[in-house]
């Protein structure tokens, strides 16, 4: 299920970005000439009509966005560097064990004698 959520939320953040590519800027060129380009989508029903698109993608990955952090709250799984093996997150309220601090070392000797 997490898989099939995931490629939607991809396939969703895909087309957004294509969509506000294809789109003609309104202006704030940076300095370059301000020369007619003549864009893919130039007339007025394609601007409506991906402005749309666009508002519409944009719902969509809200939407998908807040149902993936959703369906993973508690799913947290930590994994160490030496295995694969996934650990439990535990309470971090849990006091059940008591904390040893970790402190350097003491030499018996001071140093740069």
């Amino acid at each position: 299920m997490s898989t099939v959520l995931m490629v939607i939320h991809i396939i969703i953040v895909i087309t957004l970005i294509l969509t506000i590519l294809v789109q003609k800027s309104e202006g704030g060129t940076l300095g370059a000439s301000s020369s007619s380009m003549g864009g893919l989508m130039t007339t007025r029903g394609a601007a409506n009509f991906l402005t749309r698109l666009t508002a519409i993608l944009t719902t969509l990955f809200f939407i998908s966005s807040i149902g993936l952090a959703i369906y993973f709250k508690g799913h947290h799984m930590r994994k160490t560097i030496l295995s694969d093996d996934p650990i439990a997150v535990t309470d971090v309220n849990n006091t059940s064990q008591p904390v040893v601090p970790v402190t350097a070392p003491q030499l018996s000797a001071p140093l740069g004698n």
